[in-house]
């Protein structure tokens, strides 16, 4: 295994960490459904099934 050398700065290591940081997701709504969803993602509204706009898979529930 590799063992530093010199001891990093606590400056130098944040440094470092910066770009590991969260990001929030991006959201679109659908206008059709108007329903809040990660995009280019299938999505539930009401047990049916859409992508992009449009119904996959219909809710049939038997009973």
């Amino acid at each position: 295994m590799a063992h530093p050398k010199r001891k990093l700065s606590k400056s130098r290591r944040d440094k470092r960490r910066t770009h590991y940081k969260a990001e929030l997701p991006s959201l679109a709504t659908c206008q059709t459904t108007g329903a809040v969803h990660v995009p280019h993602r299938a999505y539930n509204v009401d047990g049916n099934l859409y992508y992009n706009g449009k119904l996959v898979i219909e809710n049939t529930t038997i009973g």
